[in-house]
């Protein structure tokens, strides 16, 4: 198993009127992910680097831990889209 592999990532989530942000941040390196979820279910992610402040950004900015679980569906939904 790589270092890679060891990383457990935090995961954090806001929910605004009409769309929700989730994000992954490595606590190592401070990298992550972020995915905006726009009202029509539309998901837009976006490769993060964070600085060493972040976890203080988001507490300020009222996001919440959350599952990732929710955060790997959200990740994953256009491997599951059904294109007609």
């Amino acid at each position: 198993m790589g270092k890679k592999d060891a990383i457990v990532y935090q995961y954090f989530k806001r929910v605004f009127d009409d769309y929700k942000v989730l994000v992954s941040v490595n606590p190592l390196d401070f990298t992550g992910t972020e995915i905006i979820v726009h009202p029509e279910d539309r998901v837009e992610i976006t490769k993060m680097t964070f600085d060493e402040d972040i976890f203080d950004d988001l507490a300020e900015d009222d996001f919440k831990e959350s599952s990732p679980l929710e955060f790997q569906l959200y990740s994953k939904k256009q491997l599951f889209e059904r294109k007609d």
